[in-house]
């Protein structure tokens, strides 16, 4: 399911209800996401919400316009630390 220009009209209020929550499958195994703000498919700025299921992850990739997660349950792990439910991270322009 192609969701190219999600919400990106920025000058515009946009709300995603529970109810319309739609977990699509990531091209990694194991990984699901409710886009919810999408420049273009995989690529681009974007917000969603990911679910990992467990042992899943992605493989490496680049963020050209950065990334920010918000651990809402579990704990999410890269290379810099592991972070527990509640974390905040942003990782600029460029990142990996």
């Amino acid at each position: 399911m192609s969701v190219t220009r999600l919400n990106m009209e920025l000058d515009k209020p946009a709300c995603v209800l529970p109810d319309q929550y739609q977990w699509l499958t990531s091209p990694a195994d194991g990984v699901s996401r409710i886009p919810l703000e999408r420049e273009a498919d995989e690529s681009g700025h974007t917000s969603s919400f990911v679910r990992f299921e467990p042992g899943s992850s992605f493989p490496p990739h680049s963020h050209p316009g950065g990334e920010e997660i918000y651990v809402l349950e579990g704990v999410y792990s890269d290379e810099e630390g592991d972070y527990p439910a509640g974390s905040y991270i942003r990782n600029p322009p460029g990142s990996r």
